[in-house]
């Protein structure tokens, strides 16, 4: 692994957003290089350390899982990859930011969505499910546990929020209601089809992928496109198959050990309060959590 980096700095390229994790760049009119740090976000506040070699594994995991999915693997439905060497776009002097670390991707329309899928009940869809015995509008069986596993995987889209701000669970209905109902429903569709490949695919390292999180585009030509990163652990719900039981959440390979860690920490005798300024990572809380999004990888590869 190359060394941490939290921030991006590249000035070959113009800047077109800086995203919790992701630094995005634009390469001529029509694609975008992402470059993904070593920053972490919890409860929506950008921590202060970066964790060594996590944007690294993030991007290997999504090109892992592009491949799989995509054209050259089950080819569910287009990607945004254009399969440039992102050390080809910047200067000399700038490869080193890039390396390993970052796509050059096609230049998309984002929808207002986010296209989430769960196969387990966990997190919000959790905490919807004791309110109303449903989530997003979706009816589900009575007496279901927190991690339960559903009889088949349900859509449960939310809208994107501000940079900041929480994603707002909406219902199927309030998807046709923003992108029209034939996008909708290609958008579900496509997304329970990723959800159901990749789970198949993760089962196999001993990996239960409880919930996940897609992102699509459209091109110039109107052509649906999944795009961002995925199926990493900063988008879905990655839990070890081996130490599942219903009933509770299974330690996740994903940043759950730092948010138990900050829900802990005192700050001048009080809790964090979930708002910038984060406290400051002790190191072994920067490498606890390094080894989490790292031993996701290591099984991963070995499928």
């Amino acid at each position: 692994m190359s060394k941490a980096l939290h921030t991006s700095e590249l000035h070959s390229l113009a800047l077109l957003a800086r995203g919790k994790v992701r630094d995005n760049y634009a390469v001529g009119q029509d694609r975008i290089l992402m470059v993904a740090s070593d920053r972490i976000s919890a409860y929506d506040v950008i921590m202060n350390e970066p964790i060594p070699g996590k944007g690294e594994l993030l991007t290997q995991m999504a090109l892992f899982w592009f491949n799989k999915l995509g054209p050259n693997g089950l080819d569910i439905c287009p990607n945004h990859l254009t399969g440039e060497d992102p050390t080809h776009v910047v200067s000399v002097q700038e490869r080193d930011q890039v390396l390993n670390r970052s796509m050059v991707v096609k230049r998309l329309k984002p929808l207002p969505i986010e296209a989430v899928v769960r196969g387990y009940l966990a997190g919000s869809g959790w905490s919807e499910y004791k309110q109303n015995q449903s989530v997003c509008g979706v009816a589900l069986p009575p007496n279901l546990k927190n991690a339960s596993k559903l009889n088949e995987p349900i859509f449960t889209p939310a809208a994107k929020a501000e940079m900041g701000e929480h994603d707002e669970n909406i219902t199927f209905d309030q998807v046709v209601k923003t992108i029209g109902l034939e996008l909708a429903e290609k958008v579900r569709d496509y997304s329970i089809k990723l959800y159901l490949a990749a789970s198949e695919i993760a089962a196999k390292s001993g990996i239960i992928i409880a919930d996940t999180k897609f992102e699509f585009g459209l091109d110039a030509q109107g052509t649906l496109v999944l795009m961002d990163e995925i199926l990493t652990p900063d988008s879905s719900r990655y839990w070890p198959a081996e130490q599942y039981k219903e009933g509770s959440n299974p330690p996740s390979f994903d940043k759950q050990f730092l948010r138990d860690w900050l829900e802990s920490v005192l700050i001048n005798g009080a809790h964090w309060t979930k708002t910038p300024p984060a406290p400051r990572l002790p190191s072994d809380v920067i490498q606890k959590t390094a080894e989490k999004y790292k031993e996701a990888w290591i099984r991963l590869s070995t499928v």
